[in-house]
């Protein structure tokens, strides 16, 4: 498919002087979304909850969608959080561990997935940090940190600020040969890039709906393998993460046989709606669809950067990228061009000492032709 503006980019009514290049960040809601949010709010206007259990039918129709999206067959294995932190804190929180322990990852990680490793130095577990700026091969030298005493290897699939992809099918097979458990924090490539359960041995997949997934904050994903579950000890509790949430007179309670248990209270039922209306755009359009047009894009980009002999900054080759393209221009400070950019209606971030642009399958050529004149045109007056 040539890149130009697909047949469901009518989805997407964004302002015409907008160029959304920020999907790694916060994504835009499609229209079937929106539409979904504002029914359901009148519904609550008029009607108030009758139509509760009508809202938990969509809920399970979420996660029979998030289960598709990571590839298992058991909704049981999807918690629905508030957002990545708080999955891996689930994770990081509940596992046991012992004085000496350790846990290899990435230095370069979004606060997210590095100050939760941290956050267990009070009870002697290490955090080992790859650099990723010292390696060439990222897989083999997270393994080479590893040692007897290595009890997980928590890393982003994708690294959000210059966009690394890494091979994840490598590093779950080191796991499983070395009894390591395997976390992989999936926000920037879940929505961009179809994922395999099987292919990556994860034990672990965390996720937010609101970057490539196209959904609203405040709703994660937490994917918890079932050899998994009872090793992950609960922290939190309510009503909603016993065995028989709707027998409020029960006295004597056990947790959810699944994945539930992690969900302690009432359920965000208006992030949940506009998240399943999302994910059903990107069924219909396909995750292999989704990912070749991300790609033609990411390559339209990576041309023009080439063309006006800008810096790179992500990596080059296709199978070590997502949607994320970072680069910089020559004597041109970042800090300086990135606001400028943003008040030419150009939305991107500062990361990883450039700019990063993030389109998506509905990015149009033309959004992506105005963003790199605005490059080109800004910082000819810094």
């Amino acid at each position: 498919m040539s890149l130009r503006q697909h047949p469901l980019a009518e989805e997407f009514p964004l302002a015409p002087e907008l160029c959304h290049l920020n999907h790694a960040a916060v994504g835009p809601w499609p229209r079937r979304s929106v539409e979904v949010v504002r029914r359901f709010a009148e519904d609550n206007a008029a009607h108030g909850s009758l139509a509760y259990l009508d809202w938990l039918q969509v809920e399970t129709r979420l996660r029979e969608r998030l289960a598709r999206l990571v590839g298992s067959a058991d909704t049981g294995s999807i918690a629905l959080l508030k957002n990545t932190s708080e999955a891996l804190s689930v994770i990081a929180h509940g596992l046991p561990w012992s004085a000496g322990d350790n846990i290899v990852g990435i230095a370069q990680e979004f606060p997210s997935n590095r100050i939760v490793w941290e956050s267990l130095a009070p009870r002697g577990v290490d955090w080992r940090a790859l650099d990723l700026e010292q390696s060439s091969d990222p897989e083999s030298d997270l393994c080479a940190l590893c040692d007897e005493r290595t009890r997980l290897i928590a890393v982003s699939w994708v690294q959000y600020a210059r966009g690394l992809r890494l091979d994840l099918a490598r590093i779950g097979a080191f796991c499983r040969e070395r009894d390591i458990l395997f976390c992989v924090d999936a926000i920037q490539g879940l929505g961009a890039l179809p994922f395999s359960l099987a292919d990556s041995g994860a034990d672990f997949v965390v996720a937010d709906g609101h970057k490539w997934m196209l959904g609203p904050e405040g709703l994660a994903l937490l994917h918890i393998a079932p050899t998994q579950l009872e090793r992950l000890a609960l922290h939190q509790f309510g009503w909603h993460m016993v065995a028989n949430p709707g027998d409020f007179e029960q006295r004597d309670w056990s947790p959810a046989p699944d994945a539930r248990r992690f969900e302690c209270g009432s359920p965000n039922l208006l992030a949940a709606h506009a998240l399943e209306s999302s994910l059903s755009l990107l069924e219909e359009v396909g995750t292999t669809t989704v990912e070749t047009l991300i790609r033609q894009r990411t390559d339209w980009l990576i041309a023009a950067i080439d063309r006006h002999g800008l810096e790179l900054l992500t990596p080059r080759p296709p199978e070590r990228r997502a949607g994320i393209v970072t680069f910089r221009v020559p004597g041109v400070a970042s800090e300086h061009l990135y606001p400028a950019l943003m008040r030419h209606q150009v939305l991107c971030a500062q990361r990883g000492g450039g700019i990063r642009f993030s389109p998506h399958f509905h990015t149009t050529e033309e959004t992506l032709e105005r963003a790199i004149d605005a490059v080109i045109r800004l910082s000819s007056t810094l």
